[in-house]
């Protein structure tokens, strides 16, 4: 082709319509392939993996919520931790005091370790949660635990995922993370005694490294947290099924229809057999069923205090379970008219629906709970309620237990403002400890930083 034209261009060679004929099928094939027929045929072929792993190590496995416990048969599920990946984003790299998760101490002592299960989305190998944040969580513990045994308190990493630079940073923190966790008086000779005075170890599984059994001449030492990547990030390589969706259980309120993880594992055959345009309906059929028969949260004494108990509205409607109480302090979008009945002024309402918008509106309900002043003695039993019994509910009681509460737990007598001996100014630091008393007493309590912020608003505003 001759003459003096202008170079050839891409839009020569592909007309703007074909250019989005391209784009809109690859969009298409996207959505596709993150359908929800293939997010659950991608969990159940990443719950095999989980569960191989843990016929391997003999040990039981543990759900990092949110997504966690989608790769885990219920059976075999020994319980839940709460690590945010957030917490080890590079920058970010925190100790979290709101949920210090030492439930799974329990099951590291009563097993010999443990398997904590996780996933990523496509892009990663391994989520921050068990790269970086769960072991700085062991790592203070060891430090907290056992001071004198130095040859436990470095940072362990997996040094294919988290760079020199960022190990080294990260442990540059660790003195203050060991400081703040000291700060808030935990019994360490007990939490010593649950581990038989084992440090802990953190070793790392994913699809990628395949199953590797734990080979160590000082093995009984130590205790092994098996921090497994559910998700598989060559996808190609190891599934012969393009469909396969890395991380599938990820964010699942954006894809699940309302599906929960409980709900998929008793369901799990009908769930998998159903065609793609059929699941919405079966799903929406299953997950009403499943509110119908929301469970009981029985109430939990939130120690060191004997007055004070969490539990979730359905508890508090069974009449046998509120008549047990002097007061009940509910958070609702309505107040429960039976109740209100009953108890009279001994029933104190917080008109807060569920989810982000309630952690707001508990801002403005909370001084609600002034009332509770007039009525206190000094063995009132109180009950906080909310619909999980984890969010809104951790806030309201952990306002109560500032505002009403002795340092040794005990409840204030009528009229006392607080300027008895036993008493103390509140601050910050003050409400973290207080929290703890609930997260203890609490393990899988999830109060959002929402819910806390409006109670930090009330309490110090």
């Amino acid at each position: 082709m001759g003459g003096t034209g202008s170079p050839l261009q891409e839009s020569d060679l592909i007309f703007p319509s074909a250019t989005h004929d391209i784009t809109t099928a690859l969009t298409g094939l996207k959505r596709s392939n993150l359908s929800v027929t293939n997010r659950l045929h991608s969990i159940r072929a990443d719950a095999d993996f989980v569960q191989r792993v843990s016929d391997a190590y003999q040990l039981p496995l543990i759900a990092n919520e949110r997504c966690g416990s989608w790769y885990i048969n219920p059976t075999r599920k020994a319980g839940s931790a709460y690590f945010k990946s957030t917490d080890g984003h590079f920058g970010q790299w925190s100790f979290s005091l709101r949920r210090l998760n030492l439930q799974v101490l329990d099951v590291v002592g009563e097993h010999g370790g443990c398997i904590i299960v996780d996933s990523t989305r496509r892009g990663k190998s391994m989520p921050d949660a068990l790269s970086k944040t769960i072991p700085t969580w062991l790592c203070v513990l060891n430090r907290l635990l056992y001071p004198e045994r130095t040859e436990w308190h470095d940072l362990q990493t997996p040094s294919d995922v988290v760079s020199e630079s960022e190990h080294s940073q990260i442990e540059a923190r660790l003195t203050s993370f060991v400081a703040a966790l000291q700060s808030l008086g935990l019994d360490v000779d007990g939490l010593r005694a649950t581990l038989g005075g084992k440090p802990l170890r953190p070793l790392w599984v994913t699809p990628a490294t395949g199953i590797q059994s734990v080979v160590a001449d000082d093995h009984d030492q130590w205790h092994a947290v098996v921090l497994c990547t559910a998700s598989s990030r060559a996808s190609e390589a190891l599934h012969s099924s393009s469909s396969y969706v890395q991380g599938a259980a990820d964010d699942s309120e954006s894809w699940a229809h309302g599906l929960d993880a409980a709900t998929f594992w008793t369901h799990r055959e009908q769930l998998l057999s159903t065609s793609e345009d059929e699941l919405p309906q079966l799903i929406a059929t299953l997950v009403a069923d499943s509110r119908l028969r929301s469970p009981i949260r029985e109430p939990v004494l939130i120690k060191p205090t004997s007055t004070i108990w969490i539990a979730n509205n359905a508890a508090a409607e069974a009449s046998s379970c509120a008549a047990s109480f002097d007061l009940v302090v509910s958070c609702s979008p309505k107040a429960h008219a039976v109740m209100a009945d009953a108890l009279k002024s001994r029933y104190i309402h917080l008109a807060c629906s569920t989810g982000k918008n309630g952690s707001r509106q508990l801002r403005a309900e909370l001084p609600k709970v002034e009332r509770l002043r007039a009525l206190l003695k000094s063995d009132s039993r109180i009950l906080v309620t909310c619909q999980t019994g984890k969010d809104l509910a951790v806030g309201v009681a952990l306002a109560i237990i500032c505002l009403f509460c002795n340092v040794d737990g005990s409840l204030r007598p009528p009229g006392d403002d607080g300027s008895t001996q036993g008493a103390i100014a509140l601050s910050k630091t003050v409400i973290k400890h207080r929290l703890s008393w609930i997260m203890l007493a609490m393990p899988d309590a999830a109060p959002s930083r929402a819910t806390l912020q409006s109670v930090n608003a009330f309490l110090l505003g």
